[in-house]
Formats: structure tokens, C-alpha cells, sequence
């Protein structure tokens, strides 16, 4: 057991008045763990405690009182025995009356009264002690915000937990609740209440008992709360939403239809209110308590509410429709907040009561009136806003009402659906399908747009009806319903209808009329097939002129769009449920159709539109996608050749755009949707073929958009495959490859000679390769750079040569493919599959031994002793028969890739990588600026920029995220934090080098190669050593704004600065270094190279305005100066920018 100096210690400094919060809580947890270990029994704590539970000074008894109930809250889930927990909900409930005591004892009686029941509970009779205590002597609304709400969670957990004991208090319990909520404005608080309410409402549900008599009052309370009107200003701050409170106030509104005489006259006046927000509340409540409240409590509401309801419904609505788009004739809506609740209510009451409102809604004078007196021709350019809006709200409002319920649907179509077709020019007396055996109805000169779009809404609103029915058991007979009845009798007509509005319908008009024909035509495609009024004949009618309007009528593409989205929605409809009949159909007539429009050869129809089409119906469903897939595989089988050999212009275009449909569409689809990876292996193994079969490539063709797209296909289709499938494509590639002029002979050196002998083969063979061996290497490359690490590459030795050989040619997919390889390959032979001969520990050696490393030396050895160890860096000499610049610069762009990979694995060797790159950038800092080289090739001034620029952007390369290889798209291996790593390991080395600079073309460099790796780094990581970095980005900063080329760079610089200064982290760093700062941002505010940099740098700048003052305040003028000029910047967004600055620092006083 504890010794009691120990706890009576931590007793007395909770006790003690003056000790801090901290302190307090620190005892409160170390008393916690003495007795959660036993160490500490609780009878033993309130025998020491007796004097502080009961002495006269009320401060101490106040805080022992306190201590006790925190105690007994941390010990909620300890067991305690039943004498136990009667003797100290006694104590707690008799010290209820002891207001200074009173939080102490609210404490201690949630906490035991919250206990489960196998830990020891609260007795009912103890409970109703509580209850007692609570009616008696609190007064809750005279006490503070915490202790208000510590009553009411006390009201709601007896409530919750001992209903027995709250409920023959009646009304003296409902009394106290009335008078502990009235006039409670703390949100917190006010969660609580409403809750109370809404429990205590069903505790007592007899119409006739105690909460019968208090529903006046408490309504009257809650009702001064609606609608919520919240002012804090940020919700977190009190720990309560807006919305969570409105939810809460919802609940307590519906939780009993004693309410009703109250709640809906309430609502009701609040639809007057000029606020939108009321009136959504308002809506929102009313559909909520209607059906809570019972269709015979809202009977004598009926007429109130339909008063309500066509109010926005039809006077005013414009007051609830945004139009969302003019392409459609202005008839295309977007339903704001009110409407959408509106709906909801009237679905609600017409589901609860149809027959009493929808009496109302059929017989309403001005709605008859509206819809039989429809103009017959429409001037889509003269007819006002508010009536094309009322078209649209009444459209709503049959169709809500129809499909409510199936005899809500009879009663519409009985009512109004003869009349409309009568409008549109059909005669009801003569509609059957025989009457109508191939032509057209007889229409009207001009068709009645009115008439036709309430026809389609109403045609939404029964196949809406039968596919909530689908899943029904046992599904309804609707055969022998009225609607189905006069479905099916108008079926034909409403077809040759809607067709007919496609054709002769022209004008302003045209684009309303076709959306509403179209969509009926998709609607009568998609009834399911427990009801559909469309026979097969018919179907396959609406397909046949869909289709032929897909492949005739493109030149009207907003038409286009709107047939071509039917047909996909009726493919996914048959798909979805799962309708065997029609997708015969539609398979023969839409998918072989369109699918054949791939390789029709028809110059008339854009090729991008073929495509759309193509790849929108292969999203139908699996089987169209891969009637789609087989479609497109034999065009490009049938066109590869004249694209490939000829230089074809149009097959080089089908082929291409072929391809980008493979990789931004149909292969993505695969991924997500399942099915077989036959397709990405068919793909690859087909590029492959193809290659194979084709012995010549034509000129212009080489390196075009269709080899970076034949790569690009090659990558995705790789990515999607399995290993298995995977080593299938690479064993394939690699019998095309070795078969190539460009693959090194069988018996060439090992990886330990292969220096010598890439020489020699580069000296003859590598400004002589063919465009075809260039296909071969890159489609090789992209196979590689998609590969799952595990995958088993052919002959690795020979693929890495033949890489580096090509990389001298500044073959940048074969860099890219090093990288993937020695970023992959593990690093022991034992991981590798049984035929694999190298591991990433050879791989590196080769290279490292390889010409494409010896291009990078020099006979001149340079010591870097910022590397420590002696290390050496080697400059390049000359090498016989190839440009050495140009080598050298590939050089370097492979070894940023290579390095890229062996960053991302974590490996040791990228050291050796980083330090040529380095040597690259120092080699001039005590020659001067510009020396001249050994080969006078290469002397040139430019050239020498030119390499180190490229050494300087290699740093890009290793650090920047790249869409095109190394990324967990393509599987790299990327060990956590690699980029944090790289950062710590090569900015000492830099920072020195830029100290020790002084020539201004190396400064320059270093600075460039400075900026990528803090641009790519983790802001975290850069925050962490602001203080450290902020005069060398400054500096940076500085240095590169001397040359235009380098405003990219900057872009990226100030970005990092930017972030430094938003980051709280970062604050301390930028107060230091201020002065320097603001100038540096002073002069970028008016650099004319970049617009979005002179923004950025007034963004800075009105961050730095809020630095302490004494800081910023001697630069003020200065800075004004500046904004001066940037006041007159030719953009706009600039002196936007300019003007909140000016404001900013105008301020400093």
C-alpha cells in the first residue's frame, strides 16, 4: 500500500487555491494511478480526505468536494461495491444543496450515476433521491455556463438510465426541465436541452399525461430558437456546428405529435421570411415533423401547405431555380436549397396523404389552366425566364407527384397525360400500335414544346415508379394499371414524337427540343423489363436512329452529345440490370456499329469524335469494351504498317489516337472495373508483332508522336500486368531486341571489360543506329520502367550495356530505364529468380565502369575536399569521333536518372553520382569564369554553360517527382523519407561550396542546383532549418536574378520562401533575417520576366507586413516605393496584389 505521505500530499496540493491548473490535474493523475493499481483503496482516501469534505471553509470543501468527483470520473470503469456506491451518491446528492459546493457534487454524481452495471451501479431509489435533490435546490439558469451544463448532462443521464425514477415526478420533473432550459443561449448547452426535450417527450407519450400539459410551454421555448441563428463566428471555438444544432432543435420539434398544434403554424409563418436560409429551415421542418406527426394531425394542415408549395412551386420560381445552362433553350434548371426541400416535402405528404393533396394539386385552377393552355409554338428568344421556369417547376411537380405512389400515378396520367398528347398533335382516339404500323403521327406544323416536356417528365416519374418496384415481392401486376395502360397505347406515338422533333425542329429551338426528345427516347429504352411498354421492334428503332444520328449527324455537336450520352446510359441501364433480351440488341446494333466506325475509313466524321463514341459505348459493360478492345486491335494491326513503313499521315493519326484511347480510358477502365489482363498483355504482345514484322521504319516518322505514344501504351499496358504476365512480355521483347542491329554481339566482353569495349562500338556504331532499332530500344526501355520489382529480366548485363550505349546518343527512355533497373533490382542474388545473374551491386559496378562514367573523367584530377576522404572528381577529356559536349551532357542527364533511382532505394553509391555533378559545377571556381578546356570542341562559352546548366538541373531530376518512371505507379521501390534523407546528406556539402564560390558563373550554378533540392524537399525539412537557410535562399535569390534563364528556378525559390513565412514554425528564422528578406522581395515585385513572381513576391510581402513592428518598420518606405511601380504592372492579378500591399504597410504607423 501507498504510503500516505505520498497521496495526502497530492490531496493537498489539489486543494490548495492558489496551485495551477497544471498542478491540479498532475495530482488528480497521479492520485488515479494509485488507486487504479490498488495501491490506494477509495475508503482509505475518504477517510483522509474527511476534513476536506466537510470543514466550513467553503473554499477547501468546494475543492475536496471537487477532487472526490474528478477521482470518481477517471474510476468510472473500476468496480466498487453496491455499499460503496450507495454511500457516495448519499454524499454527492445531499451536497447538491450546498452551492458552493455544487460543481463538486454535479461531478461526483454524473460519474457514478454513468457507471455500467457489472462495475456497480446507482440503485433506482438512490436515483430517485437525485431526482428529488435536482427539482429542489438547483436553479439552474443563475449558474455559470460549466456548471449549466453539468446540470443538464445530470437531467439527460436520468433521463437516459433511470426513466423508472424520473417518471413518477411528472409534472414537477417537467416543470424543472421548463425551467432549466428557458432562455439557455450557450450552444453547447443548448445541444444538451434540445435533447432533454426530445427524450423527456418520449418518456411521457400518453396525450393525456403530464407532458400533454407542459407541450405549450416547452414548444414556446424551443420555438424562440427557430430559426438557428448562430453568431459565433467559427463553430470550432464552442465545439458546436450551426448545422448540429439545427439537427438537434429538428429532433426535438418531431420527437411527439404534441407539437403539431404548435410546430406547423410556426413553420408555416416562417416561409414569409425574407432570409432563404429560413425558409430551407422551415421546409426542412416541415417535412420532418409531417411525417412524424401522422397524416390525420397534418389533414387540416393539407390546405396551408399546398398554399406553401405553390408558392415556389409555381407564383415565384425564380425564387428557387438557378438556370444551369443557355445550350438547352434556357430549359435546364439547377434546384437551389429551397427547392430541393420543397420537393422533399411534397414527396413526403403526397406519400403520407396522396389522395388529400393531390385532390389540391390536380384541381388547382391555375395549374389546369397552365398546362391546357400551353402556347403551341415557343420563341425560345422571347419567352421570359420566370414562365420557362414554371414550365420547369410544374414538370417537377407532376412527376413528384406520380411517382409517389402507383395510385398518385394513375390519377396524373387520367388527369393531364391525354391532354398533352393531344397537344403534341396526336389523336387519343386512335393510338393503338397497329394504327401506327412504320410512320409518323400526324403532327402540328410546329410541336408543342410545353406539351412534350411535360410528357417526358411524366415518363421519368413512372419509370422511376416501376424501378422502385424491381426488387419488390411480389412484384404489382402493372398491366392492368391505368398509367401502364396509356404507356403502352402511346408508346408509338411518343417514339415517332420525339424523333420527329429531331428533325424538323431547327432554330432557337432546336437544342430545348432535342434534350427533352432524346431523354424521352432514353427513358422508353430503359423501363425494366418487369414492365416495359417498348417492344423489341420498337427498341431496337430507338437504337437504329440514335445510332445513325451518331454516324451521320455530327456536325450538330451539342445534339451529338446528347444522342451519343443516351445510347451510354441505356448500355450501362441494360448492364446494371442485367436485361439479356435487350443487350443482344444493343450489342448488333449500337456496339459492332460504332465499333466499326474505328475502321470504316469515313474522312467525313473527325476522328476524335470516333473515338468518343468508341470508347463511351465500350463503358457499357465488360463485353462491350471488349468488343471495343478487339475493334481497336485490328485497326491497329490493319493501319500499323502504312503508319510504321509508309509515313501514312492518317494511319499515323487512327494509330495514335488509338493508342492515348488505350491509355486514358480503356486500360484505366480495366484497372478499376476488373476483368481480364489478357488486354494489356494482348496490347503489348501486339506493339511487339508488330515491330517484329516490319523491317523498316519510314523517316518521318522517327521520334513522333506516334513512338511516344506506342511507349506510352507499352508502359501502361506492363503496369497493369501480373508478374507472370509480365516476365510473358519481357521474353517476348527481349527475342525483338536481341535480333536487332543495335544489340551488342553474343560473345562481347563481361561487365568487367565493357569499358573498352563500349568505346570502340560507340566510335563506330552509335551515330549510325536505324529509326527501327530506336523504337526497339525505347519500346524496350518502357517495358523495363513499368516492371514489378520482382519481375525477371533476360540477360540484365547485355540490357544494361545496351542502355548505356544508347544513353550516349541522349537517349533519355534508356536513362529512364537504368534508373527503373538499378532502382528494382534487389540487392542479393539469393532474392533473384533462378536465372537471374545480377543484382543491383553488379549493376552498379557495370555502369560505374562503362564509357558513358569514363565520358565524365578527365587526366586532370581534381581533389573535393568538402567530400571528406580525399574523394575525387574527374573532368572529361576528349573522346575520338563523337562530340564531347554533347556526350557528356547525356552522360550527366543518364546519371541524374540512374541516381534517382538509388535515392529512392536508399543506396550508398548515389555519393558517387552527386560528386560528379558537383565537380561539373566547381571546376571553373579557380580558373575564372569561362577557361578554355583541353578540346578546343568544347571550349566554347556556351558549351561550357550548357554543361554546367546540365549539371546544375540533374539535382532536378534526382529530387523532382516524375510522371514518366520511378513512381508507385510503375512499382519503384521507394523507401520512406528519401527525399529527407538526400536533403541532410548533400546541403552541408552545397552550402560550403557556395561559401567558397567566388566565381559568378559557378555562384550561379550552385545556386540553381541549391533551388531544385530546397524546392523538392519537404517543407518540414526546411523549416526545421530555416534559420540556416534563409540568407543562402535570399542570397540564391539574388544571384539568379541576374539572368532570365533562371526564372523558373526563382518561381520555385520564392515558392519555398512563401512557404517559410506562412509556416508558424518558421517564424522566428524570419524575424532574424527580415531586413534581408523584404529587400530581396522589394526587387522581385517588379522582376519583369514572370508575372506569377511579382505576385508571389507582394504575397510575401503582405505576410512580412505582420512581423513585430520594430522590425518592418524602417524598410515601410521603401517597400511603398516598390508597390508604386507594381501599381502600374500591365496584369491584373499583379496589381490586385499590389493594392491589398499598399493597404498592408500603408497600416504600419
Amino acid at each position: 500500500m501507498a504510503n500516505p505521505a505520498e497521496y495526502v500530499k497530492h490531496i493537498e496540493l489539489y486543494v490548495n487555491s492558489s496551485s495551477s491548473p497544471s498542478q491540479q490535474a498532475a495530482s488528480v493523475d497521479a492520485l488515479t494511478v494509485l488507486l487504479k493499481n490498488d495501491l490506494l483503496t477509495l475508503e482509505a482516501l475518504v477517510r483522509e480526505m474527511d476534513l476536506y469534505l466537510t470543514t466550513t471553509d467553503s473554499i477547501i470543501r468546494s475543492r475536496g468536494i471537487l477532487l472526490l468527483g474528478e477521482l470518481l470520473t477517471q474510476l468510472m470503469s473500476k468496480p466498487l461495491s453496491n455499499s460503496a456506491v450507495h454511500v457516495l451518491i448519499g454524499f454527492f446528492t445531499d451536497r447538491l444543496e450546498d452551492w458552493r459546493a455544487l460543481r463538486g457534487a454535479l461531478v461526483g454524481c454524473l460519474a457514478l450515476m454513468g457507471r455500467k452495471t457489472d462495475v456497480g451501479v446507482v440503485t433506482e431509489n438512490d436515483a430517485k433521491a437525485v431526482v428529488n435533490s435536482y427539482t429542489k435546490y438547483l436553479q439552474v439558469q443563475s449558474m455559470g455556463q460549466h456548471d449549466r451544463k453539468l446540470c443538464f448532462e445530470l437531467l439527460e443521464c436520468l433521463l437516459e438510465r433511470y426513466p423508472n425514477a424520473v417518471q413518477p415526478l411528472g409534472d414537477e420533473f417537467l416543470y424543472a426541465i421548463c425551467e432549466g432550459i428557458d432562455e439557455e443561449k450557450d450552444p453547447q448547452c443548448l445541444m444538451i436541452t434540445f435533447h432533454i426535450v426530445e427524450v423527456a417527450a418520449q418518456l411521457f407519450p400518453d396525450p393525456s399525461g403530464p407532458f400533454a400539459s407542459y407541450a405549450a410551454d416547452i414548444f414556446e421555448i424551443l420555438g424562440r430558437y427557430f430559426p438557428i441563428h448562430f453568431t459565433h463566428q467559427n463553430g470550432e471555438d464552442v465545439g458546436v456546428s450551426r448545422d448540429e444544432l439545427s439537427r438537434a432543435l429538428l429532433l426535438a420539434f418531431a420527437s411527439t405529435p404534441l407539437f403539431e398544434p404548435f410546430a406547423i403554424p410556426l413553420l408555416l409563418d416562417k416561409l414569409s421570411s425574407s432570409l432563404p436560409s429560413a425558409k430551407v429551415e422551415s421546409f426542412k421542418y416541415l417535412g420532418y415533423c409531417a411525417l412524424r406527426y401522422g397524416s390525420d394531425r397534418m389533414a387540416k394542415h393539407a390546405e396551408a401547405l399546398w398554399s406553401s408549395l405553390k408558392d415556389v412551386l409555381y407564383t415565384s420560381p425564380q425564387s428557387a431555380l438557378y438556370v444551369e445552362s443557355e445550350s438547352y433553350g434556357g430549359m435546364v434548371f439547377e434546384d437551389n436549397d429551397v427547392m430541393i426541400e420543397v420537393l422533399l416535402l411534397l414527396q413526403g405528404l403526397t406519400q403520407q396523404n396522396s389522395d388529400l393533396l393531390l385532390n389540391m394539386i390536380l384541381g388547382d385552377e391555375d395549374i389546369n389552366m397552365f398546362i391546357y393552355s400551353l402556347p403551341q409554338s415557343w420563341n425560345f428568344d422571347s419567352v421570359p425566364l420566370q414562365i420557362k421556369q414554371r414550365l420547369h417547376s410544374v414538370g417537377r411537380l407532376l412527376s413528384v407527384s406520380a411517382k409517389s405512389s402507383m395510385a398518385s400515378c394513375n390519377r396524373v396520367f387520367e388527369k393531364f397525360f391525354s391532354r398533352l398528347i393531344e397537344a403534341l398533335g396526336c389523336s387519343v382516339g386512335n393510338h393503338s400500335e397497329e394504327s401506327y404500323p412504320t410512320e409518323y403521327c400526324i403532327l402540328s406544323s410546329r410541336l408543342n414544346y410545353g406539351a412534350l416536356y411535360l410528357c417526358v417528365e411524366l415518363l421519368d416519374a413512372c419509370r422511376c415508379l416501376v424501378l422502385a418496384f424491381k426488387e419488390a415481392t411480389p412484384i404489382p401486376d402493372f398491366i392492368h394499371e391505368a398509367w401502364c395502360c396509356m404507356v403502352q397505347d402511346f408508346c408509338r406515338s411518343l417514339i415517332n414524337i420525339f424523333l420527329s422533333s429531331l428533325e424538323i425542329v431547327s432554330g432557337s429551338a432546336q437544342n430545348a427540343f432535342a434534350y427533352s426528345a432524346v431523354k424521352g427516347l432514353r427513358l422508353l429504352a430503359t423501363f425494366p423489363g418487369i414492365f416495359t411498354p417498348v417492344s423489341e421492334p420498337l427498341f431496337e428503332n430507338i437504337l437504329l436512329n440514335l445510332v445513325s444520328a451518331i454516324t451521320s449527324r455530327f456536325d450538330k455537336i451539342l445534339l451529338w452529345e446528347l444522342e451519343l450520352k443516351a445510347l451510354l446510359e441505356i448500355g450501362l441501364f441494360i448492364d446494371k440490370y442485367q436485361e439479356s433480351e435487350k443487350a443482344s440488341s444493343f450489342d448488333r446494333i449500337v456496339v459492332e456499329k460504332i465499333v466499326y466506325l474505328i475502321s470504316s475509313g469515313d474522312p467525313a466524321m473527325p476522328l476524335s469524335l470516333k473515338m468518343q463514341a468508341v470508347c463511351d459505348i465500350g463503358m457499357t459493360g465488360k463485353n462491350s469494351m471488349l468488343t471495343v478492345v478487339q475493334g481497336m486491335d485490328k485497326a491497329i494491326s490493319a493501319k500499323f504498317a502504312q503508319a510504321y513503313v509508309d509515313g501514312n499521315f492518317e494511319s499515323v493519326e487512327l494509330i495514335i489516337k488509338l493508342l492515348e484511347c488505350f491509355n486514358v480510358r480503356l486500360l484505366p477502365w480495366f484497372e478499376t472495373n476488373g476483368g481480364s489482363e489478357e488486354v494489356p498483355l494482348n496490347l503489348a504482345a501486339l506493339i511487339w508483332d508488330m515491330i517484329d514484322n516490319c523491317s523498316s521504319v519510314n523517316f518521318t516518322v522517327q521520334n513522333n508522336e506516334l513512338l511516344g505514344a506506342a511507349m506510352m501504351a507499352m508502359k501502361q499496358a506492363v503496369r497493369c500486368c501480373s508478374q507472370e504476365s509480365q516476365e510473358k512480355i519481357v521474353h517476348r521483347a527481349f527475342r525483338v531486341l536481341s535480333a536487332s542491329t543495335f544489340f551488342p554481339v553474343k560473345d562481347s566482353p563481361t561487365a568487367t571489360s565493357l569499358s573498352k569495349s563500349e568505346g570502340l562500338y560507340l566510335n563506330h556504331h552509335v551515330d549510325k543506329v536505324s529509326y527501327r532499332d530506336e523504337w526497339i530500344i525505347s519500346l524496350y526501355a518502357s517495358v523495363v520502367i513499368a516492371l514489378h520489382p520482382q519481375t525477371h529480366v533476360q540477360n540484365v548485363k547485355m540490357v544494361l550495356r545496351l542502355f548505356l550505349m544508347a544513353l550516349a546518343k541522349g537517349h533519355i527512355p534508356s536513362a529512364q530505364a537504368l534508373g527503373s533497373l538499378v532502382n528494382k533490382l534487389p540487392s542479393k542474388i539469393s532474392e533473384l529468380h533462378l536465372s537471374q545473374e545480377c543484382d543491383v551491386e553488379e549493376a552498379i559496378d557495370a555502369i560505374f565502369s562503362s564509357g558513358i562514367w569514363n565520358f565524365c573523367k578527365t587526366s586532370t584530377v581534381r581533389k573535393c575536399n568538402d567530400y571528406g576522404n580525399g574523394s575525387e572528381i574527374y573532368f572529361s577529356n576528349s573522346l575520338n569521333g563523337l562530340n564531347q559536349s554533347s556526350v557528356c551532357i547525356s552522360a550527366i542527364v543518364g546519371l541524374a536518372w540512374i541516381g534517382k533511382g538509388l535515392i529512392m532505394r536508399g543506396h550508398a553509391r548515389v555519393k558517387d553520382i552527386t560528386m560528379t555533378f558537383l565537380g561539373f559545377l566547381l571546376k571553373n571556381t579557380n580558373n575564372g569564369d569561362f577557361p578554355l578546356l583541353h578540346d578546343p570542341m568544347v571550349g566554347e562559352e556556351q558549351e561550357v554553360m550548357s554543361l554546367m546548366k546540365s549539371a546544375a538541373d540533374a539535382f532536378h531530376i534526382l529530387m523532382s517527382d516524375s510522371e514518366d518512371c520511378l513512381n508507385r505507379k510503375y512499382h519503384a521501390v521507394i523507401r520512406p523519407l528519401y527525399k529527407q534523407r538526400f536533403y541532410n546528406t548533400i546541403m552541408p556539402i552545397l552550402l560550403s561550396s557556395m561559401r567558397q564560390s567566388d566565381a559568378l558563373t559557378t555562384r550561379s550554378m550552385l545556386s540553381r542546383s541549391f533551388a531544385h533540392i530546397v524546392s523538392e524537399t519537404p517543407l518540414s525539412a526546411i523549416i526545421s532549418e530555416a534559420k540556416k537557410l534563409i540568407p543562402l535562399l535570399v542570397d540564391s535569390l539574388s544571384t539568379l536574378t541576374e539572368d532570365v534563364l533562371h526564372k523558373d528556378v526563382i518561381y520555385n525559390l520564392i515558392l519555398v520562401l512563401s512557404g517559410i513565412l506562412m509556416d508558424k514554425n518558421g517564424q522566428e528564422a524570419v524575424v532574424e533575417n527580415a531586413r534581408v528578406i523584404i529587400n530581396q522581395l522589394v526587387g522581385l515585385a517588379i522582376y519583369p520576366h514572370m508575372m506569377v513572381i511579382r505576385e508571389t513576391a507582394l504575397q510575401c510581402l503582405v505576410a512580412m507586413s505582420q512581423l513585430p513592428h520594430s522590425r518592418i518598420y524602417p524598410l515601410r518606405s521603401k517597400v511603398l516605393q516598390a508597390i508604386g511601380k507594381a501599381l502600374d504592372d500591365p496584369k491584373r492579378a499583379v496589381r490586385q496584389e499590389a493594392v491589398r500591399c499598399r493597404q498592408a504597410w500603408f497600416g504600419l504607423k
